[in-house]
């Protein structure tokens, strides 16, 4: 009988050997996951200090800006709604925001209601000021009303605290915060006007060349097999009218080039794209809020 439970005794403390065993090792291998996600992280860090990051709106400002003056054509008035558009894309694009699903009757892009998906702080103060005024409004709006909205125009003077005000200005402080732009003041005879002259053109030119490459040495004739962030670019400059400035530097046959392919994107339907897979509704409502 004693050695009956000696035997069974000792096949328990085997068994919670064996288990303390296991955990451990499934902890040994837990941690070296997440210490190889920290590096991998640290990683993306580093890559992300050798080149600055710009936001679309950023990227669209600085196609849309003269080098040596420092600022853009007085006669863009697309540029200013072109900036929202992009504010709304980049919020899609960080996993801010998105349309409201579809129920039985599959709704427009542009009668779809914008929802806030998640109010965690972006870093920069335009997006986190626009995400805070789609996230409190009840009943949500349109794409196409937050276009107006955060540009300030609309008639309901109830609705003028939506405006994002001195949009440009602050774009600009931005790239000058990253380097990328430098302050000034030029006279204009009756007033003066600050202005912020290109200063690293490096930046720019790789700009430039990300946009030029995409519908000529990278071109992939599928909107769905380009980079999301690049197509709303394309897509995004032309609404406020600076995509031609990317292309001015190119010789003629690759400028028609461009702009055939250009011209391609532009004709896409909206409401289909949309449908396909791994596809990014709001932006797509954006492209059809501009097209429409």
């Amino acid at each position: 009988m004693t050695s009956l439970t000696q035997r069974n005794s000792g096949l328990v403390q085997r068994r919670t050997d064996a288990i303390r065993s296991a955990a451990a090792e499934k902890e040994k291998e837990s941690g070296g996951e997440e210490e190889e996600a920290r590096r991998g992280e640290e990683d993306d860090d580093k890559g992300d200090s050798k080149e600055t990051r710009l936001t679309l709106m950023e990227e669209v400002l600085l196609l849309g800006l003269k080098d040596r003056e420092g600022y853009t054509s007085f006669w863009n008035d697309c540029i200013s709604s072109g900036l929202r558009g992009c504010m709304l894309v980049e919020l899609a694009l960080r996993g801010r925001l998105q349309l409201e699903a579809c129920g039985v009757r599959r709704k427009g892009l542009l009668y779809r209601k914008v929802i806030c998906k998640s109010d965690a702080p972006t870093g920069d103060v335009l997006l986190d000021e626009a995400l805070k005024h789609i996230k409190e409004t009840q009943p949500p709006e349109t794409v196409q009303s937050w276009i107006e909205l955060l540009s300030g125009e609309t008639w309901n003077p109830l609705k003028l605290h939506y405006q994002l005000r001195n949009v440009r200005e602050r774009l600009a402080k931005n790239l000058v915060e990253k380097g990328v732009l430098t302050t000034e003041k030029q006279n204009f005879l009756l007033f003066d006007m600050t202005t912020h002259p290109l200063t690293n053109s490096s930046i720019k030119q790789r700009l430039v060349k990300k946009v030029q490459d995409s519908v000529l040495e990278k071109w992939v004739n599928d909107p769905h097999r380009m980079d999301k962030r690049v197509l709303a670019l394309i897509l995004l400059a032309h609404s406020s009218d600076v995509l031609e400035n990317a292309f001015a530097p190119l010789q003629d046959e690759q400028y028609d080039l461009a702009m055939k392919r250009v011209h391609t994107l532009l004709e896409l339907e909206p409401e289909k794209e949309s449908t396909k897979p791994s596809a990014n509704e709001l932006m797509w409502a954006v492209v059809a809020a501009f097209t429409k």
